[in-house]
């Protein structure tokens, strides 16, 4: 495992939307990076589909798994289309063209994510939440059996968070796809997920169903939070208790060493 991992075995089925929870720096971006071949593992191995990822070449990876990343770089001159098809790339190469199966799936990733009417526009003067769900549009538009998507409701308003989320769980379950996204929302995690991966300081807690996973003891010991946990119409809610307030330094301390009195001028 990367030395930001601890020792930790998971197995994620097919047909099933698995969500990775834990504190801020719990590894859960390393994990994703790692499975991707993108950081050393150590010890142990990662396989796909039975295969190891380090046997894997970067084109067949490339079809095999969709990835976004937590901070996409876009050249500003990109329109959301011209992202969208960099989706074609594993399957015919950097310099190959895509074909019409290509274009069709182009088409249904952008009225997924409902950026038909934006194909022609630049990346660079779309809002974060559309630009958020172009770079979506392409990892869906991959037609991988694989989808690995870190914070992918980040900078979404509410519609396209529970849009997005509805959409890759139907995918899972309806065209057997294996996906494992990274949230931070408890809540959306439970309404969305078959599983939860709960981790913390590098390594996985507890897997499973989300009424397993997500409990009150889990949640003080992984968060640090004391939080009600209970079932309303039919999803898991977590309410976490109001805390103490924190006190922080005050702004207008003044730092050591700095003289007194005169001001220079």
């Amino acid at each position: 495992m990367p030395d930001a991992l601890s020792a930790l075995s998971l197995t994620l089925p097919a047909g099933q939307l698995a969500a990775l929870v834990g504190p801020n720096g719990c590894g859960k971006s390393t994990l994703l990076k790692a499975i991707m071949g993108f950081v050393p593992v150590r010890s142990g191995s990662i396989m796909l589909e039975g295969i190891s990822v380090q046997r894997l070449g970067r084109r067949r990876m490339s079809r095999l798994v969709a990835y976004m990343p937590q901070d996409v770089i876009c050249p500003e001159y990109a329109t959301v289309g011209d992202i969208v098809e960099m989706a074609a790339y594993g399957r015919h190469g950097f310099f190959g063209g895509p074909d019409g199966i290509d274009r069709g799936r182009f088409r249904e990733a952008l009225d997924a994510m409902g950026l038909r009417a934006h194909a022609g526009t630049a990346m660079s003067i779309l809002s974060g939440g559309q630009r958020q769900r172009a770079w979506i549009a392409m990892a869906l538009a991959q037609d991988s059996s694989i989808i690995l998507l870190d914070e992918p409701v980040n900078h979404l308003d509410m519609k396209y968070q529970y849009a997005v989320l509805g959409l890759l769980g139907t995918l899972a379950r309806d065209r057997g796809k294996t996906i494992l996204l990274v949230l931070h929302d408890l809540n959306l995690a439970a309404a969305f997920a078959d599983r939860l991966v709960m981790m913390k300081e590098g390594g996985i807690v507890t897997v499973g169903a989300v009424h397993r996973v997500m409990t009150a003891d889990v949640i003080r010991s992984v968060y640090g939070v004391n939080a009600d946990v209970f079932e309303r119409n039919g999803r898991w809610v977590c309410l976490p208790a109001v805390q103490d307030s924190v006190v922080l330094p005050s702004c207008s301390a003044r730092p050591e060493g700095r003289a007194r009195g005169r001001t220079g001028l």
